[in-house]
């Protein structure tokens, strides 16, 4: 995996140690991050991800030094340390070196990592329903795409795959349908595109919101509401949005199969439209 770190004003090759034991981050867990995605010249809502990790990091206590337009300049300069129209992943991540059980916002460090990630293509995966829920805001700060929520989604991921599942269906904690562990969740029914609506258990993703205005000025039907899973289970079509997949089908719920539907494929075709009339 070819990789650039900009750390300290520099860009390093690979992955170079930024962490020791004594951080903070190492041991409590103050750190946010974000991804964007470069692929075929072009970078959509770059803009808007930048903004939202110097959010995330506010949210977590952390003190941002750089402004969204700064880290955007940064991370296109990383882009241009590779070929033209190569798939990448960018990720901007501040944390904190010191502090107690808080972080010490005057400690927070910046960096921002580029590397080659390949789009993976609209195949399809599959998905269990998890018996792990997402936390309430209550209990995490689910506001914040934070790094110490993604181990609970990774068990969740990890028994999905143990079961012979890609990835897991999880609910909120009064057992509504919250999202996929890696995505934000799309289904349809009688031609009405249905969708969780954002209650503080999950990210309200910057693709998923791309998606619905994409699909409402379409023309299409949109609702965001509470689901269930058995809402799921009677669904025509079921896909994913998430700034690392984009735009993915579901092809297995538990033992149901399903085919990617044309609400899929039209929201997949108006993204690409959206990223091309915006290509860097």
């Amino acid at each position: 995996m070819a990789s650039w770190t900009y750390v300290d004003g520099n860009w390093q090759a690979g992955n170079p140690p930024l962490i020791g034991p004594m951080s903070h981050a190492m041991w409590q867990g103050s750190v946010v991050f974000d991804g964007a995605r470069a692929f075929g010249g072009m970078a959509p809502d770059l803009d808007l991800h930048c903004e939202r990790v110097v959010q995330s990091a506010k949210l977590l206590g952390l003190g941002p030094m750089l402004s969204p337009g700064e880290i955007e300049d940064i991370a296109r300069d990383g882009i241009g340390r590779f070929a033209a129209g190569a798939e990448l992943y960018i990720r901007p991540m501040f944390w904190a070196e010191a502090g107690s059980v808080a972080a010490d916002p005057g400690s927070t460090r910046f960096a921002l990592a580029v590397h080659d990630a390949p789009l993976p293509p609209p195949s399809g995966f599959s998905a269990n329903l998890s018996r792990y829920r997402c936390p309430g805001p209550e209990c995490a700060p689910t506001a914040a795409k934070a790094a110490c929520l993604h181990p609970n989604y990774g068990r969740a991921e990890a028994e999905a795959r143990r079961l012979g599942f890609d990835n897991a269906v999880m609910l909120d904690p009064l057992g509504h349908v919250s999202e996929f562990t890696t995505a934000n969740l799309f289904m349809v029914k009688d031609g009405v595109v249905q969708t969780p609506v954002p209650n503080g258990c999950f990210l309200n993703g910057i693709t998923r919101q791309r998606v619905i205005k994409l699909l409402r000025h379409a023309g299409a039907e949109l609702v965001e509401c509470s689901l269930d899973i058995a809402d799921l289970r009677a669904a025509d079509e079921i896909f994913a949005t998430s700034s690392l997949a984009k735009l993915q089908p579901l092809s297995r719920l538990e033992e149901r199969w399903l085919e990617p539907g044309p609400v899929f494929r039209r929201a997949r075709e108006l993204y690409w439209e959206f990223a091309e009339a915006g290509r860097v």
